[in-house]
């Protein structure tokens, strides 16, 4: 009889995987903010240096601001993966900041009644982007004791499914993205805000086109369609880094027509949520996720 030997399972989502991360979370966790902060920096200059997805950011700058010198736009290339790197530390210890550093840390110069609608937990939709530091908006929004559920696309590997368990302790509700109206429409009837990252490439059968840099770019119209149905107001917001600190940005409520011509009016309020975006990108382009290849889905022929 020939006996099997399994090998240890040591790919990222597996046993050893998870252990692996666990202990390298934990570690983190202990470190000192400041060396915190030196570590994703280190990290950012070796990706760089690497060449992890340079390539593709640097594509995708010159393609969004080809009046730009290139030495400008590999300075903010660079700038990229600083800010990534420290919205990935910040995902897994962001909990740890005390409510008075946060407090200091995140300033919000406007809320535009969102911050009404949701003490008061009316329905309200939010769109933002990978722009910043979404995850300090995220833990923003629960010291605050806001109710939310986020839109997420299905996250693969040790990693993230810590980040995604942090989320849950903090009291926020994952919908996935696929076939997420229903869920979405249920959680604003319970009050809960619905917040969902929309600057992600969707395939052409499941998004609209709307511009965004000069080309059209295949994006989510779910936030657009729980706003037609629910009638909830919609808002963008964004936790951007400013000097040591982050500042959210909030614009809104971003109106919705109703022109008897559904098709054109989801996608045109898309569009004017992604052009608020882009217009936050503009003034942060080394905040963004340029490593993404956003346009890699055309648009179908005539």
């Amino acid at each position: 009889m020939t006996r099997v030997v399994r090998k240890p399972d040591i790919t990222p989502g597996g046993p050893l995987g998870r252990l692996a991360v666990g202990l390298a979370m934990r570690w983190l966790r202990w470190l000192s903010p400041t060396t915190r902060t030196r570590l994703a920096l280190a990290v950012a200059s070796a990706a760089w240096a690497v060449g992890v997805r340079r390539r593709v950011a640097l594509d995708n700058l010159a393609q969004a601001f080809p009046e730009k010198p290139e030495a400008e736009r590999r300075r903010i290339a660079r700038g990229v993966y600083r800010s990534l790197a420290l919205a990935a530390i910040e995902a897994v210890t962001s909990d740890l900041l005390p409510d008075e550093a946060l407090r200091d840390a995140v300033k919000v110069t406007d809320w535009k009644g969102l911050d009404v609608l949701l003490d008061s937990r009316q329905p309200v939709l939010i769109a933002s982007a990978h722009l910043g530091s979404w995850e300090l908006f995220a833990e923003v929004m629960a010291r605050r004791r806001y109710v939310f559920s986020a839109v997420v696309r299905p996250l693969a590997g040790a990693f993230n499914e810590w980040v995604v368990n942090n989320r849950k302790a903090a009291g926020v509700e994952l919908i996935l993205q696929r076939g997420a109206l229903r869920r979405m429409l249920t959680a604003l009837e319970q009050g809960r805000a619905v917040v969902q990252l929309i600057d992600q490439v969707l395939p052409a059968k499941d998004g609209v086109f709307v511009p965004f840099f000069g080309r059209l770019a295949c994006t989510t119209p779910a936030i657009s369609m729980a706003a037609r149905v629910s009638k909830a107001p919609v808002y963008v917001v964004a936790a951007v880094r400013v000097g040591e600190g982050l500042e959210m940005h909030v614009e809104g409520p971003v109106p919705l027509d109703d022109t008897g011509d559904r098709d054109h009016d989801l996608t045109t309020h898309t569009a004017r949520l992604t052009a608020i975006i882009e217009g936050l990108i503009r003034r942060y382009p080394d905040q963004w996720l340029w490593l993404h290849r956003r346009w890699k889905v055309s648009p179908p022929r005539p």
